[in-house]
């Protein structure tokens, strides 16, 4: 699945002010006599100063882009200009969420991709025709997760390792595609979703899940220590529960118990974790690296 082309965007030339037969401006002047200068349109409002990036370097990537996550974030860097690689590893789902994003989705903003994360050759290949059809990546989100909730005597071998591919694995195999191009124009963004359970063990989660996201935590730790002085930042976000349709499944009481243990009350907004994924991206948080934030509504405080 691939974008058929890129097209331009329109461009005006910027207008001048019109002049009267003997040559004097039409910018008039006020009571006083002095000469008032025209009414400028306002620069459009730019909190996360992305304007200030050049176009060539805002391009974004969002691995796992089909879950309520990444489906926020990818639809928060379209808001902000950007243009974004969506990857999924299913192929039904990746159509479907490219299809909702509706006139948004054009070839020129987006660039849908389907493959498996976990493998370096096909990362590699994956990763090349990115680059040739669509650019380099120097803002990467790696979201890709499989999520278990067994304890270790029932975790096979193929779990504990196929959770350690996905989780893990992926996230450094995509990173390592994209490095060349940030330390080539030494700049670059990289966050890893983690999650609360790297570092509390897993309260509703298993010991693969949890496991993979403290390994997660470390890679975040240490790719961050290695290309800091590249201009590259690494960090991570770790949050916990979020507000999604699955929670209606669960039984009342569950719900109740897991919204009492939050100290806000209440579960994270999907947009809430693309908002902190935009911050860490924007040019202001350049000092930030190496970081895991948490968005956990204070349920883990450190």
């Amino acid at each position: 699945m691939q974008p058929s082309g890129r097209r331009s965007l329109p461009h005006s030339p910027p207008s001048e002010p019109s002049t009267d037969r003997q040559g004097r401006s039409e910018l008039g002047t006020g009571a006083s006599g002095v000469r008032s200068e025209p009414e400028r349109p306002s620069a459009p409002y730019d909190p996360f100063r992305f304007q200030s990036f050049s176009p060539l370097t805002r391009v974004a990537m969002v691995t796992g882009a089909t879950g309520v996550l990444g489906q926020a974030t990818v639809r928060a860097f379209l808001a902000e200009g950007f243009r974004v690689v969506v990857h999924d590893n299913s192929v039904d789902d990746l159509n479907t969420f490219v299809m909702q994003l509706g006139a948004s989705a054009t070839a020129a903003h987006v660039y849908p991709i389907c493959f498996d994360v976990s493998r370096p050759d096909a990362v590699a290949a994956a990763m090349h025709r990115v680059r040739n059809d669509f650019g380099d990546v120097f803002f990467l989100v790696n979201n890709n997760a499989v999520v278990s909730a067994t304890h270790a005597l029932e975790t096979s071998s193929d779990d504990w390792q196929y959770a350690f591919a996905q989780n893990v694995h992926s996230a450094f195999y995509v990173s390592r595609e994209v490095l060349p191009a940030m330390r080539a124009k030494r700049f670059g963004r990289i966050i890893n979703t983690c999650s609360l359970a790297g570092k509390t063990g897993g309260i509703t989660t298993g010991i693969a899940y949890s496991t993979t996201k403290g390994a997660l935590q470390t890679l975040t730790f240490s790719l961050a220590r290695e290309t800091a002085r590249d201009g590259i930042t690494v960090n991570g976000i770790s949050y916990a529960y979020v507000q999604t349709a699955s929670l209606e499944r669960f039984p009342k009481e569950v719900v109740d118990q897991l919204l009492n243990s939050i100290p806000v009350g209440r579960f994270m907004q999907p947009e809430e974790f693309a908002f902190a994924v935009l911050f860490l991206c924007s040019p202001l948080a350049g000092f930030v690296t190496g970081e895991i934030l948490d968005l956990n509504g204070g349920l883990l405080t450190d």
